[in-house]
């Protein structure tokens, strides 16, 4: 048995998995997500905000000291869709070095390609899941890209689109709340990005869907009328069409103010739910007409999962 860190590093969010892995299972020790949004302003300018990464540092500072309690002896740290758009990441990759390197030396933070992370997602995702509903095709949806990955145990096909819940509001949804106009540009924009996705990935040949990661988390705790978020009860759990589209309508139609009082919404996700819940729409009708799914299955252990099982 090995004590590993694992931390994934997204445009939205910075998230560490403490686990013991044993002959391939995941036992958690720890785990813990922050909003620290890296990638503000990246697709618009190509380059980290100073305080974007003043506040990924500071997070992953307190991350490092979490890892040293627990005896961490291997750690992976990835860094995904912003970062591998960014033109000053040398200067991302100087702060991981020294912040990592106070519990393993030599670690630091490694960008991994958009096909790199549909398999670590899909690993993550399907672990727990039977084989006999598979084909699975797993969406990861994220803060700049969405990946989009086929197989069963191991993936068949893959695609990383630069469509996710920051990307497309930066770029779309300007207003509070969001144009007619503006929600029909967005919407544009993330069925050129699914329709490449789809070129390359098969879906037609899936049964479930599993979507991961926080929008969709956030989406299955609101279609269960969760009034806090509870993450062992959204492990796992299914969310009709039915009940899917509506909630996914109303948190592109409302303000911010009325985000951010909806009781399992994470602070950090307020002004990029509606991007997210465009995605989720979207996703939600070709699946529906090219494989004939009519639910989500939403899992909890998704990208973090992937890495910690690759480090062991």
């Amino acid at each position: 048995m090995s004590r590993v860190g694992a931390i994934d590093c997204g445009t939205n969010s910075i998230r560490l998995l403490i686990a013991d892995i044993d002959d391939g299972k995941i036992s958690d020790v720890h785990r813990e997500m922050r909003i620290v949004r890296l990638g503000q302003g990246v697709d618009a300018t190509g380059q980290f905000a100073s305080d974007a990464l003043a506040r990924t540092k500071a997070a992953l500072a307190d991350y490092v000291e979490l890892m040293r309690r627990h005896e961490v002896s291997k750690v992976r740290m990835v860094a995904t869709s912003a970062t591998r758009d960014a033109s000053n990441r040398d200067v991302f990759f100087a702060m991981t070095a020294e912040v990592l390197g106070a519990v393993v030396p030599g670690a630091v933070a490694e960008v991994i390609t958009g096909t790199e992370e549909a398999e670590l997602s899909f690993r993550g995702a399907v672990n727990e899941l039977d084989a006999a509903t598979g084909p699975f095709v797993v969406v990861d949806l994220g803060g700049g890209s969405t990946e989009v990955v086929l197989g069963v145990r191991d993936v068949e096909a893959s695609y990383s689109a630069d469509i996710g819940c920051v990307r497309l509001t930066e770029r779309c949804l300007h207003s509070d709340p969001p144009t007619a106009v503006e929600i029909a540009a967005a919407r544009e924009v993330v069925r050129d990005g699914l329709g490449e996705a789809f070129r390359v990935v098969p879906v037609e040949r899936a049964r479930t869907w599993v979507g991961v990661a926080g929008t969709m988390t956030t989406v299955s705790a609101l279609a269960h009328k969760m009034t806090t978020y509870d993450s062992e009860a959204i492990h796992l759990s299914r969310v009709p069409f039915g009940d899917l589209l509506p909630v996914c309508d109303e948190l592109i139609a409302m303000t911010r103010a009325q985000r951010a009082v909806l009781g399992p919404m994470h602070e950090g996700r307020v002004d990029v739910i509606g991007g997210g819940a465009i995605i989720v729409e979207e996703l939600a009708y070709a699946l529906g007409q090219r494989a004939g799914i009519d639910e989500l299955v939403v899992s909890e252990h998704d990208i973090l999962d992937g890495i910690a099982l690759s480090i062991a």
